[in-house]
């Protein structure tokens, strides 16, 4: 049986002579859960070896930043239940405001059915799986297009911002942390999410277990509490802890398919 710190090593090695190494291939390499390849990954992160990614790691060095055709089949179980429950506090004859991102993306697709909705998106994901909606009204905010994020950005998306209150908004995330908030790879992201944050009545930010804790690039926004965390089964208890004690409210979104390792019941805390 192969020890934690040899597969740590190998994972290293892979990292540096291949590139990118994803959660899953490691996973059926080394017989192991999703969950302790994370873990592994976020060790190896924190010792400053690897730089994690969305589903894996790359050598430091190598530009992290995954494009969202890349992102949309990421933990694919664990976005669809996290979607799935956050569209269910969604109520006929709000506002809402959808970031972008593969998440937040999924929770538009779980929403096309809906109606008596208006949706306000800087996301060409989401405008798309809305546009033949019958029951939602769709603005759009302009700006300038990130294509790797496939969002508008700039002071003309954060002007039209200022025209608009929202009953929810949903945000996506690079990666979260309890004490620095939100990372993302790009300033400009950062400055529009901090400004959506400030139009929502609830804020609730969507991201899959794979990114609490993790410090992949240098663009931060704190979000003013009170705000929920939705995350998936395979969250680590301890970081689920950090968040709640920052204040955080923790929802645990549960899959048909959601892994065993550091489970979690379904529950909202403060």
């Amino acid at each position: 049986m192969t020890t934690a710190q040899a597969r740590r090593e190998e994972i290293y090695r892979l990292a540096t002579t291949a590139g990118l190494t994803s959660v899953e291939e490691l996973s059926q390499r080394f017989n192991v859960t999703a969950s302790t390849i994370r873990r592994d990954l976020a060790l190896l992160n924190d010792q400053g070896k690897l730089a994690r990614t969305y589903g894996g790691a790359l050598a430091i060095g190598a530009h992290p930043e995954a494009s969202l055709r890349q992102r949309i089949g990421e933990a694919f179980e664990e976005k669809q239940a996290i979607a799935q429950w956050a569209a269910g506090q969604v109520q006929a004859g709000e506002s809402i405001l959808l970031d972008g991102g593969s998440t937040v993306g999924a929770l538009a697709h779980a929403l096309r059915d809906r109606s008596g909705l208006t949706v306000t998106t800087p996301a060409l994901n989401t405008v798309q799986e809305l546009a033949d909606s019958p029951g939602i009204h769709v603005d759009c905010l302009g700006g300038r297009l990130r294509s790797v994020s496939q969002t508008f950005v700039g002071p003309l998306a954060e002007a039209a911002l200022e025209r608009m209150t929202f009953d929810r908004v949903f945000l996506g995330a690079d990666a979260v942390t309890a004490d620095d908030g939100i990372c993302e790879a790009d300033q400009a992201q950062t400055r529009l999410k901090e400004l959506m944050a400030r139009r929502g009545a609830d804020v609730y930010v969507l991201a899959d277990s794979s990114k609490l804790g993790q410090r992949p690039f240098h663009a931060w926004v704190r979000l003013p509490l009170p705000w929920t965390l939705v995350t998936d089964a395979d969250a680590d208890p301890h970081e689920v802890e950090l968040f709640r004690r920052a204040g955080v409210r923790v929802t645990i979104a549960q899959g048909a398919h959601a892994g065993t390792s550091g489970r979690l019941d379904a529950e909202e805390a403060s």
